[in-house]
């Protein structure tokens, strides 16, 4: 007979011991959750009644969650912006304005990376587009090779933090917390350290000055205005359609996940297919109609001018969707955009099945009270639980991806975290800022080894020139920068909660409403203006 309190150190050993047989995650957790979930039906501690919570939870909170269908839209468009050529536009138009300074390259490569970060939210698309545009760059002017493939790969990783990204809007479902309020949340980090990476890449300036050479400037005037614009006016039409969107309330993180997977579809056709006068003529008509009926719409929302506007934009849109298909090498992109997000949804579904089943048997022999024990007796109260927890995040991340971590870790700690740091930053508070906390942590995950995946892409498409070595001790000085980005979050919580919506200050159980009785059929009709009777 197994006492109750040592079946739950049993199911992460049990665990930990599946994956370091090499068993995929998804199947290990189900398996433990399976096994520790007969064993406690036959020790008496639940009965079999308990699991059909399995099953509901699967259909109700998995296969039924519109959020998560983000993940497939979001996967998509960042498949089909990576092929597009805009990456390579904005890295082309950036290097013209920042390439005649010191370090400008650098600049360029951060600046861009915060830029598609906040239009795909994909790590992969990036480090590949970037390294494929700027690293044979760097290397013809000389930059020093650590600094150029550490500032590539964390560039890439940006893309983690700065809204729409994957990371926040899973950590948003599992926290219970809505998604506008988790980007809200990591504005102010995700602009913070883009600074940082600034000022890392102007200290180098300054004491090796050799070493982030400027870069001549080939265009000049109007030339170079043009190349601007078709390098930032679609990145700025992307981020509206997925950002702007969410922000103003016109779109769910899902509806704008949508759009933008319609418009790297078009952009995509713009950019890269044979265009046909009439194709041209749709394209220009459809975005002067977007533009007029959104005029319309401030005015006269949902009138008839309104309704035809966005009729002929959204005929032109399908008419561009249409070419993509019948262009070759675009149908065979957008074929291979859908294996991939098939590939990857496919991943978090049985990640998130097996989670599920974890969970519940976790649940059913007190997992989450010893949890809440184990975490609250630590010493140093809130700030040893935030310490201890990113510690254990920051070490998990070196075998664990990103998906495993939020579906099984972040559940168990988020009923604590509630707990703890309520009285810090309030309650609404709370989860937004630890969320935000552990995305800024997890960011590392991809920089350092063994599973560092920017830097597999970022040696998968670097020369035979670029040693292994100078891209691995490159990334230690970005690893480092995130995190004290991490020790910023900690310390300063307003970095979080600064944009948030401020509380009310009013609680909810003190309210009274008073409802005054009307006056009897036998009363006279009060006269306005008289005096009040005593």
């Amino acid at each position: 007979m197994i006492p109750l309190e040592w079946m739950p150190p049993l199911m992460f050993a049990g665990l930990v011991v599946f994956m370091i047989i090499g068993y995929p995650v998804a199947f290990s957790l189900a398996a433990v959750g399976f096994f520790f979930g007969f064993l406690s039906i036959e020790m008496g501690y639940f009965t079999m009644a308990f699991m059909q919570a399995i099953p509901g939870r699967v259909f109700g909170s998995i296969l039924s969650n519109e959020l998560l269908l983000a993940i497939p839209f979001f996967t998509f468009m960042g498949a089909i912006l990576e092929k597009c050529g805009l990456a390579e536009d904005m890295l082309e138009s950036m290097g013209q304005l920042f390439g005649p300074i010191k370090g400008g390259l650098g600049y360029s490569t951060i600046i861009v990376g915060f830029i598609l970060g906040a239009i795909t939210g994909t790590v992969a698309a990036q480090v590949i587009a970037m390294a494929l545009i700027t690293l044979p760059v760097m290397m013809r002017y000389k930059y020093d090779m650590r600094y150029a493939t550490g500032v590539l790969a964390a560039s890439g990783t940006i893309t983690q933090l700065v809204p729409p990204s994957l990371v926040l809007v899973v950590l948003a479902d599992q926290l219970g917390r809505s998604v506008g309020d988790m980007y809200l949340g990591a504005w102010g980090p995700s602009l913070l350290q883009i600074a940082m990476f600034a000022a890392y890449t102007f200290y180098l300036t300054l004491v090796k000055p050799n070493a982030l050479p400027p870069v001549p400037r080939t265009l000049f005037g109007r030339a170079l205005l043009v190349k601007c614009a078709w390098g930032i006016i679609p990145a700025a039409v992307l981020i509206f359609l997925v950002l702007g969107t969410i922000m103003m309330g016109l779109a769910t993180p899902t509806e704008a996940g949508a759009m933008g997977t319609i418009g790297a579809i078009v952009l995509a056709v713009v950019r890269n297919a044979p265009l046909t006068k009439f194709d041209r003529i749709m394209f220009g008509a459809g975005c002067a109609s977007a533009v007029i009926g959104a005029l319309i719409g401030i005015v006269a929302f949902k009138s008839v001018p309104f309704k035809i506007a966005f009729t002929i934009m959204f005929a032109g849109v399908v008419w561009l969707c249409w070419r993509a298909w019948q262009v070759t090498e675009l149908r065979d992109l957008i074929v291979q955009a859908f294996q991939a997000t098939m590939r990857i949804t496919a991943m978090v579904a049985f990640i998130l099945v097996g989670a599920t089943c974890f969970s519940i048997t976790f649940q059913g022999v007190d997992g989450n009270q010893w949890v809440e024990h184990l975490m609250s007796s630590l010493p140093g109260g809130v700030w040893g639980f935030l310490i201890v927890v990113n510690l254990f995040v920051f070490f998990l991340a070196f075998f664990l991806d990103f998906f495993e971590i939020a579906f099984i870790i972040v559940p168990m700690l988020s009923p604590v975290a509630q707990k703890l740091l309520s009285p810090v930053v309030g309650a609404d508070a709370a989860l937004i800022w630890f969320g935000v906390m552990l995305c800024v942590n997890v960011q590392t995950s991809f920089m350092h080894p063994p599973f560092g995946f920017a830097l597999f892409y970022l040696r998968s498409v670097a020369p035979k020139e670029v040693k292994s070595s100078d891209i691995y001790w490159g990334s230690i000085p970005w690893v480092l920068l995130q995190l004290i980005m991490v020790a910023i979050v900690i310390a300063v919580p307003q970095s979080v909660t600064y944009f948030l919506d401020k509380p009310s200050g009013i609680d909810p159980s003190k309210v009274k409403i008073e409802i005054q009785a009307p006056p009897s059929d036998d009363a006279p009709p009060p006269i306005f203006g008289a005096p009040p009777k005593n």
